[in-house]
């Protein structure tokens, strides 16, 4: 008997070709295109459980890829916001024309520069080492950037919208921005909107205002909105973005203030140069607001108008 017939008991065979000798051979000949059926079905359910196997190994890599490019980027942004913030390096000159002449080096002793300093100019050069200490912490102020990169901007989903308890014109707004609880939001927004229209929506918030109280409800965020006239729209992500995404631009890297200080006015410096182009494209400076790898935030229908 062949390799084929293997599976198979060989008393059996025999039984059969002896109880049927006619169709014993097909009966036999049937077991075994079963068992190979059989086998083959084995070795098939075997290949889709690697496959599956492979398939969720795959996306585990590519979640892992996704994470580490991730990190890269953002030490790429803290880097590329020290190099910004790094105070520009003396010039060689600079350094040379502190040290005195080699000639009157030599001629001065150090007992007669102490004591000069002790009993002449003591006083005054203690207040030229306050001056330029005062100076110092001042020129690091002027270089503090202000630009729109120290704002937290999130896009958001409306999960519900009411009527504020004590002023009609404004809406109270629970928005998930990807955190483990939503915000509360009040807005202006209950005289400008369907309130039935906002369930659901996504929206562009600034997220990194110091919470306050609006007649009696603590507001969490503010929303990014557009005005031309009499008209207000919500600022809209792209339709692929999800609650938590970061609105970010191209031409400012650096990563924003854990809460905007109130004294510094940041957002009443930057808001002036927020609009809406001729496209409908909202940008800063001309940067445009993006989601990377997701697309542009835009106005509904406005255009050439000021978003605040």
């Amino acid at each position: 008997m062949s390799n084929d017939d293997e599976p198979f008991n060989p008393s059996l065979a025999a039984a059969l070709m002896k109880l049927d000798p006619e169709d014993g051979e097909k009966i036999l000949e049937y077991f075994k295109t079963q068992a190979l059926l059989t086998r083959e079905k084995a070795l098939l359910q075997a290949s889709v459980r690697e496959q599956k196997k492979l398939l969720v190994e795959n996306a585990k890599l590519k979640k892992d890829i996704e994470q580490l490019r991730g990190q890269l980027q953002d030490k790429q942004r803290r880097r590329a916001a020290k190099l910004l913030l790094a105070p520009p390096p003396l010039p060689a000159n600079h350094l040379s024309s502190l040290a005195p002449p080699a000639g009157e080096a030599s001629a001065a002793s150090p007992t007669s520069c102490s004591s000069s300093f002790d009993q002449t100019d003591g006083k005054r050069r203690k207040g030229e080492r306050k001056a330029r200490s005062g100076s110092g912490s001042l020129s690091l102020g002027t270089e503090t950037r202000v630009d729109v990169s120290r704002l937290d901007l999130k896009v958001g989903q409306i999960l519900s919208a009411h009527r504020h308890p004590l002023v009609e014109m404004l809406l109270v707004q629970e928005v998930n921005v990807g955190e483990p609880a939503p915000r509360t939001v009040v807005s202006k927004l209950g005289g400008k909107t369907n309130v039935d229209e906002l369930q659901g929506a996504l929206a562009v918030l600034l997220c990194n205002v110091k919470a306050c109280k609006v007649k009696g409800v603590v507001s969490q965020a503010r929303f990014l909105c557009c005005s031309a006239s009499d008209r207000v729209e919500l600022l809209v992500p792209p339709t692929t973005a999800i609650p938590g995404d970061r609105v970010t631009f191209l031409n400012y890297p650096g990563e924003p203030d854990k809460e905007l200080v109130s004294k510094q006015r940041v957002w009443d410096l930057l808001q002036p140069d927020l609009r809406v182009d001729c496209r409908g494209v909202a940008n800063y400076k001309g940067c445009s607001f993006e989601v990377k790898g997701k697309g542009l935030c835009r106005a509904p229908s406005l255009t050439d108008c000021a978003i605040g």
